[in-house]
């Protein structure tokens, strides 16, 4: 064997050598999708086989078939809370204020403009096409909310609970408002008595404004609390790693949720057909957004061409849908807005792992649709307050969600209980979620380089004034960009060593 005297011939050799190693790299990338899908596919194969051992199920027996499954959840609703808490922290809190006020501020309203605004898009489809609507053989096995309540109270709980007086608290209850009849003859809601109730269930939106203004306090005071901000990133770190290890375990929970909810069902083909719809009204809503809403905005705000600014995406594109993870995108997102489309390096590096964190127009309308989608197919009423509900939550269930492969499946639990369904509901759409989480990442990536792009081009003023750029196309120095990340990509250095968002 020659010998080699320089990396170039090595790497040529190396080239040669890959047709085997580039398939067991792409499997070995794709594991945890294939191990999904094979997951789901047994359960249904499962559960199928089960029904046609009886002629019916106990409710006892159908627990044990999906026992695995339910301990699953359990590990998925108790990564909500730190994870939730840590990534809106540790986000803001990287949050570069020195770079301009304006800049940070136009990036920032652009993401949560664009997040609300897919939610709302989202609830609008799935509420017009109704595609979990006529199914009666899976009534709602979720208890009745039976008390009184207005729309009006309703939303007014929602911004007494955005303020909790006790965050402790928070983690544990929220309030809300109960109306009681005086009278037993009296028909007039409003004039009901006003009670106030605890319910034994996170209040979400209380810790995220929280973290939202412990975020915003950290990036203000800079170096004064650069100690307390290193423990965020670091228990962000931590927690992406533990959900990571709990999103291996999912094929095998998925498989036995698949198999109890199969043997709930009374009409599989039923079922089987709403979901087609479910997931049709999902792609119709992403693709509405990534085709029509991101490139409109930014033909308005900047005037240029949106069908150029897509063709220079396409390997951040790509690469979103292939690992079904927008942390793995991040670099070579960064490097498509510096090298091909000339945005500045200061404003990508600034805006983009911020945006991957939270900025998720794709996640927050697919789980708005998947709540209503659920609630239609318990047959579960929902009001225009739970509606609200809904928007908001499944923003800031967007928010906290962490950028790898299914991840969503954390947050999803979180809106659900948010309209009072049961968490095993989430098994009525996993069937199809390991295909929808790659066109849902497509589009929060597409939403993220839209974002840079904009605010790069109505800052062009403050940019000039501040400290020089250097240059934007500069090949060699994306070479030096950071540390390697498993693709083979380089994740640059970003906010004071927040080196991954999610």
């Amino acid at each position: 064997m020659p010998h080699h005297h320089n990396f170039d011939i090595v790497e040529d050799d190396e080239k040669d050598v890959p047709a085997k190693n580039k398939c067991l790299t792409c499997l070995r990338t794709n594991a945890l999708t294939i191990a999904t899908v094979a997951g789901v596919v047994l359960g249904a194969v499962l559960g199928i086989i089960l029904r046609q051992t009886k002629d019916e199920w106990t409710e006892r027996q159908i627990m044990y078939i999906g026992y695995v499954g339910a301990v699953f959840l359990q590990m998925l609703k108790s990564l909500i809370l730190p994870l939730i808490v840590a990534s809106l922290v540790s986000a803001i809190a990287s949050l570069d204020l020195s770079l301009s006020g304006k800049i940070a501020a136009r990036a920032i309203a652009y993401y949560l403009t664009t997040t609300f605004a897919a939610v709302v898009l989202g609830i609008v489809l799935v509420v017009t096409i109704k595609p979990g609507a006529g199914q009666s053989d899976l009534e709602s096995s979720s208890s009745e909310d039976t008390r009184n309540t207005t729309t009006v109270d309703t939303l007014l709980d929602l911004v007494k609970n955005m303020f909790p007086p006790n965050l402790v608290e928070a983690c544990i209850f929220q309030y809300r408002t109960n109306l009681v009849a005086s009278d037993e003859n009296e028909t007039d809601i409003y004039k009901f008595s006003i009670e106030t109730e605890t319910v034994q269930t996170t209040n979400i939106l209380g810790l995220v404004v929280a973290s939202a203004v412990v975020g915003i306090a950290i990036a203000q005071l800079g170096d004064e609390t650069r100690t307390i901000a290193n423990i965020f990133h670091n228990l962000m770190a931590l927690m992406m790693k533990i959900t990571t290890w709990v999103i291996t375990l999912s094929p095998v929970g998925i498989m036995f949720l698949v198999a109890a909810e199969v043997l709930e069902m009374e009409n599989i083909g039923s079922v089987m057909s709403s979901l087609g719809m479910y997931f049709a009204t999902v792609c119709i809503g992403l693709l509405i957004q990534g085709l029509v809403v991101l490139p409109l905005l930014y033909v308005a705000l900047t005037r240029k061409n949106p069908i150029t600014f897509v063709s220079h995406l396409g390997q951040a594109i790509a690469t979103a849908f292939g690992t079904a993870s927008s942390s793995a995108t991040l670099p070579v997102t960064i490097r498509c807005l510096e090298d091909k489309i000339g945005v500045d390096r200061r404003v990508a590096r600034f805006a983009l792992p911020i945006g991957a964190t939270i900025n998720m127009d794709g996640t927050a309308l697919y789980e708005a649709v998947a709540a209503i989608f659920i609630a239609q197919v318990r047959n579960v009423s929902l009001d225009f307050g739970k509606l609200v509900a809904i928007s908001i939550t499944a923003t800031a269930a967007s928010i906290g969600a962490a950028g790898i492969p299914q991840a969503g499946l954390v947050t999803m639990v979180m809106v659900l209980d948010t309209v009072g369904l049961p968490s095993e509901d989430v098994s009525l759409i996993l069937a199809v979620d390991w295909l929808l989480d790659r066109f849902r990442t497509a589009i929060n990536v597409m939403g993220d380089a839209f974002g840079a792009a904009i605010v790069d081009h109505r800052s062009q003023k403050e940019l000039k004034e501040l400290t020089p750029a250097t240059p934007r196309n500069s090949v060699e120095e994306n070479k030096d960009m950071g540390q390697q990340t498993t693709d083979g990509e380089k994740t640059p250095e970003i906010n004071g060593g927040l080196q991954e968002a999610s």
